[in-house]
């Protein structure tokens, strides 16, 4: 997993004196019998890392455990509650800003993190400082932009959108046979109250046997384009390139 770590030195982040800085923030949760425990931070990672290059920003190691309390009732998922993963994020962000960095990109890979949109809300109170990426409008414009044949409702975890980034940005995480594992359930009206265990036998929700590395660049190109608009308001843009590593 050392690709998940940024190699950049004190002395490279002086040099490139940044404004913003990107956190990956993943989760450690089942994602079926053949992709690995990290799928979510492997994807914010690899969302963060095309952003951070593109964009010349200081990118951070990812948060990889985090709010996955749907996910309890299948093996292999370690959870943090969402006040503790909500000081974390503050406690970063004040770390930043003290450090000379006053701004801040999540890039969240789980989307059972719905805290992260109350300290969002909150961090900002005084001024543009932090954004929470990809939004829903980057989420559907990057499915748009690759082709997606499944749709957002039907494509929850583990299926065509988080298969593609992953045989894209890392396809040694896919396990062979992962075509077999589609499985539907695009409502899902008691999720939070019965889990995922609740739709799903296998942990899939989703169509995998859809998913293309082709289709994980396009989405990975959308993402870069569209977190511009997110980054010129805190501050992000206008500073030069650079390039970091996760």
């Amino acid at each position: 997993m050392d690709e998940l770590i940024t190699g950049a030195t004190s002395g490279d982040e002086r040099r490139r004196g940044r404004a913003v800085a990107v956190l990956p923030v993943g989760s450690f949760e089942q994602h079926g019998e053949r992709l690995p425990l990290a799928t979510d931070t492997l994807i914010a990672c690899l969302i963060a890392r095309r952003i951070a290059d593109d964009h010349g920003l200081f990118l951070l190691p990812p948060v990889t455990i985090s709010c996955s309390h749907e996910h309890a009732h299948m093996a292999g998922t370690v959870s943090i509650s969402a006040g503790t993963l909500y000081a974390v994020i503050k406690d970063i962000w004040r770390s930043l800003e003290g450090s000379g960095v006053p701004g801040l990109l999540i890039v969240n890979g789980h989307g059972g993190n719905y805290v992260l949109s109350n300290v969002v809300q909150e961090l900002n109170v005084t001024g543009p400082r932090v954004a929470l990426f990809p939004a829903h409008e980057d989420r559907r414009r990057a499915r748009a932009t690759a082709g997606l044949e499944s749709s957002s409702e039907e494509d929850m975890h583990g299926g065509e959108f988080e298969v593609s980034l992953l045989l894209h940005g890392a396809p040694h995480a896919v396990g062979e046979g992962i075509a077999e594992d589609d499985h539907s359930a695009p409502e899902r009206p008691h999720l939070l109250t019965l889990g995922v265990a609740g739709y799903t036998t296998t942990g899939i929700i989703g169509r995998p046997s859809l998913a293309t590395a082709a289709k994980g660049k396009a989405i990975l190109d959308s993402f870069s384009g569209t977190a511009a608009g997110h980054l010129a308001l805190i501050g992000g843009l206008g500073r030069g390139g650079g390039s970091s590593r996760c």
